[in-house]
């Protein structure tokens, strides 16, 4: 394999532009194909760009590309979630007890942004807007376009064609479709779906809430979170039935019964969103769902990454930097594979990174349940108030579940999801049997979680879990 062979990218999102960058540095030619306008010259959010929690394992993959200080000046700190109750009281709920460890608030498109414009700096790569893939002929390395501009269509080749295209991605369509090869593919639907509202900042420019958290006003069947915004406002998602409840997506068709729904179940929230009913039937309801598929690439010449390989639901606040750590290990598999061919490379690739991007995925279905209902119950307050303990008292010898995926990034989902599982399994035990409560002697509590817990992951091994 050649240093200056010719890549082409579908999708100058964050995974495609990021992707592009840190190819550009190792030397190949880029060309990047994008559908959308260029987010630099035109606001294409649309009301569905649902804020990012940037966080170790994106934070890696910046100091990869030599951006890790650039990124820091976009991000805003959220050491905890905040929980709102129906009665309008709040407590914030801490990430980690160790005090350097917290997610941040990032906007989705100043950083791409960001990442284009670091891209465009080398001569090496060129990036092209308002030109759609419709179709990628995998055994020829050719994609087919659409140019928004002239209405034309045209074909572009390639040494070997990477698709980060999201969601919908035309590789992946044309994998399934072509049925030249075994493609496995599932695509599972929440039967939530999801808003974009916001909090507008106060006449001065301030947060009209606490700035440095998560907010989530947890109900049981749906929630309510808020992201915190560099200008002073809060970008605002509501996750609810479409179907289900006496409120749902279906029902709230007028804007008296939208502000019933918010006065009955979020009324603090109400008092600082005099915009929510502008802002409810001008914003699109989206679907949330799950896409996992196999294999990630055909022969030598084409590959699936990031959301086009494996989309996830956004409650654990890892599918931008799932798809940064993509980019890592890609670059890692390029590090250990000189001198040889793409489909040694992009074997290697997927054998090493599926596993964990089937785990996040699964670990972010599990935190929709715990963050739109457990988060209030009391026995996962008491959990947290354990784990918080364990981690600020022996910072070295104990990380939760949320810190083992949020900030251990050099383990990876997969581990992190089984040991973490099973600790939340321990401690749960414990708690509900009486054998401990958070006044509990911290050595004696940790000697328990540890023996439990290894118990649990000797047990799942016997039984065939992982």
């Amino acid at each position: 394999m050649k240093q200056k062979e010719n890549i082409l990218i579908i999708g100058a999102g964050l995974c495609g532009s990021l992707l592009a960058l840190r190819l550009a540095q190792r030397g190949y030619f880029v060309n990047i194909y994008e559908m959308r306008p260029d987010l630099r010259k035109t606001d294409i959010s649309a009301g569905r760009s649902i804020n990012l929690a940037f966080s170790d394992r994106g934070n890696k993959t910046m100091k990869l590309v030599g951006l890790e200080n650039k990124v820091k000046s976009l991000c805003i700190p959220m050491h905890g979630r905040m929980i709102h109750t129906k009665e309008g009281e709040t407590f914030l709920s801490n990430y980690s007890g160790r005090e350097h460890e917290y997610i941040n608030s990032v906007s989705r498109g100043e950083l791409n942004a960001l990442l284009l414009t670091e891209a465009e700096k080398h001569e090496n790569v060129n990036i092209y807007f308002n030109r759609k893939c419709k179709s990628v002929d995998f055994e020829n390395t050719t994609a087919l376009f659409k140019d928004y501009e002239n209405k034309t269509e045209f074909v572009e080749d390639a040494d070997c064609i990477i698709a980060t295209d999201g969601a919908g991605s035309a590789l992946r369509k044309s994998y399934y479709l072509g049925k030249k090869f075994l493609f496995s593919f599932s695509q599972n639907y929440l039967t939530h779906g999801y808003k974009e509202l916001s909090i507008l900042p106060t006449e001065t420019g301030d947060y009209k809430t606490y700035k440095n958290a998560l907010h989530i006003w947890p109900r049981g069947d749906f929630m309510l979170i808020a992201l915190p915004n560099l200008d002073g406002s809060f970008t605002v998602t509501l996750f609810l039935s479409y179907t289900e409840g006496k409120y749902n997506f279906n029902n709230l068709t007028t804007p008296e019964i939208v502000t019933e729904f918010f006065k009955n179940e979020f009324p603090d929230a109400l008092q600082i969103m005099p915009n929510l009913v502008e802002d409810f039937f001008k914003n699109p309801t989206a679907a949330l769902g799950t896409i996992k598929c196999s294999p990630w690439h055909y022969k030598g010449n084409t590959l699936l990454m990031g959301d086009a390989a494996h989309a996830i639901v956004p409650f654990y606040g890892q599918g931008m930097n799932a798809s940064f750590e993509d980019v890592v290990e890609f670059d890692s598999v390029l590090n250990q594979n000189k001198n040889v061919d793409w489909q040694t490379i992009f074997s290697a690739y997927e054998k090493i990174r599926k596993k964990d991007t089937d785990a996040i995925a699964d670990l972010a279905l599990d935190n929709f349940n715990e963050m739109r209902d457990h988060v209030g119950q009391v026995i996962f307050q008491e959990k947290r108030k354990i784990e918080m303990a364990l981690e600020k008292e022996f910072p070295e010898d104990y990380a939760s579940k949320y810190s083992l995926v949020t900030f251990n990034e050099n383990i990876g989902y997969k581990e992190a999801m089984l040991k973490g599982r099973a600790q939340d399994k321990a401690i749960l035990n414990l708690l509900s049997n009486h054998v401990i409560d958070v006044d509990s002697d911290l050595n004696t509590v940790l000697k328990l979680v540890k023996e439990k817990t290894n118990a649990i992951l000797n047990n799942d091994k016997i039984t065939g879990l992982h």
